[in-house]
């Protein structure tokens, strides 16, 4: 094959590339733009409204406390699947990762069932602990759609870390927990800062599972998500555009600290000696 042809072929893939990137990027950023073009001139007087406010109020509480039972519970799952090996170690993580896979929706009518229907659930409401139709079951739908995020995320980020890190900290006197506490806990500090911010940003848009746990009631469980599907049910666009508004804006910020963060990992060198990429 000659140089033109070769050089004719390869334009033509670029171009092919560059034409798939622009469409996509036109689609996604013409779309998005609409609302907070017609989101924004309304956005001040909503966030006057007390129901916009509480709604603001009600997201970030249980969006923080749901990232931060995330985090409790991800690192040492994430940690365990990434160094250990131990049985089933594969259908362990399917079943961790049914989350992701199953539609919002569905989760929700698992926790409904799980909370609503059983033994278990009724217990836990005669001792004052109810998740149904309450703020606190926001948490828990929160927490089960996206605690899979943060172990995925958690684990990649485990796994790059060089293994002998640890060994070394371990000849050096040290057990394991103090090895993952000295050693590899400081390396993945990105990778843990990382998962907690996109985390806490589809905490933050969580919808159908919380729907269907706690469902839509103004003033109660009406988290920003709720308050855009309240809202344009009833033809109130301007409450609606601003509930829409404020988490494209989140959503934005959280992708640009994700990025920024994942992009400056720390690497391993043959040596074994962490260096900043």
């Amino acid at each position: 094959m000659d140089n033109n042809r070769v050089n004719s072929t390869n334009v033509v893939f670029i171009a092919l590339i560059s034409v798939s990137i622009a469409l996509l990027a036109g689609f996604i950023f013409s779309a998005i733009s609409l609302v907070i073009i017609r989101g924004i001139p309304a956005l001040g007087s909503s966030l006057l409204s007390r129901e916009i406010q509480f709604a603001v109020k009600l997201s970030m509480s249980t969006s923080i406390i749901s990232t931060l039972l995330c985090m409790i519970f991800a690192v040492p799952a994430a940690y365990g699947l990434a160094r250990l090996a131990f049985p089933a170690k594969k259908l362990i993580n399917a079943v961790l990762n049914i989350p992701i896979a199953l539609p919002p929706l569905v989760s929700g009518v698992a926790l409904l069932l799980l909370f609503g229907t059983t033994a278990f659930g009724r217990e836990l409401a005669a001792r004052g602990i109810e998740f149904v139709f309450t703020p606190l079951g926001i948490v828990i739908a929160q927490f089960f759609v996206n605690v899979p995020y943060m172990v995925t995320v958690l684990r990649s980020t485990i796994h790059d870390i060089d293994p002998r890190m640890e060994f070394v900290a371990r000849t050096l006197g040290c057990n394991r927990l103090q090895s993952f506490l000295r050693v590899t806990l400081p390396l993945a500090r990105n990778g843990l800062i990382a998962g907690m911010v996109i985390t806490w940003a589809r905490a933050l848009g969580e919808f159908g599972a919380v729907l269907m746990l706690c469902g839509a009631t103004r003033l109660k469980t009406e988290i920003l998500p709720i308050s855009l599907f309240l809202n344009m049910s009833t033809g109130d666009l301007d409450l609606a555009l601003a509930a829409a508004s404020i988490l494209i804006i989140i959503s934005l910020v959280s992708l640009f600290l994700f990025e920024l963060l994942s992009g400056n990992q720390y690497e391993i060198s043959r040596v074994g000696i962490p260096k900043r990429g």
